[in-house]
């Protein structure tokens, strides 16, 4: 791989999703009744992974996404059943 392409590339970081998605994960834990901790167990993943989610510091892997959905026991479309603030566009428009 063509190094000079490699360094030129940006990284994804939608805070406003991101921050989306950490308050849904975190209204979901607390309705189901279990701590971080729990959740992290359950998952198998670290307590500190879980707490930086929920305060939206990372962007997770789908498989982490997965995971907590699985340990939680809900489906992805209520996991991600939240709206995305307006924003401005970081992507290209396709049409």
């Amino acid at each position: 791989m063509n190094k000079n392409k490699t360094s030129k590339r940006k990284l994804i970081f939608d805070e406003e999703g991101l921050l989306a998605f950490a308050a849904q994960l975190k209204k979901l834990r607390s309705e189901i009744g279990i701590t971080q901790a729990q959740l992290a167990y359950e998952a198998g993943v670290s307590l500190s992974q879980i707490a930086r989610i929920e305060t939206a510091k990372v962007n997770p892997t789908l498989s982490t996404v997965f995971a907590i959905s699985r340990a939680l026991d809900i489906s992805l479309v209520r996991m991600f059943d939240f709206s995305l603030p307006e924003g401005k566009r970081t992507q290209k428009n396709f049409q």
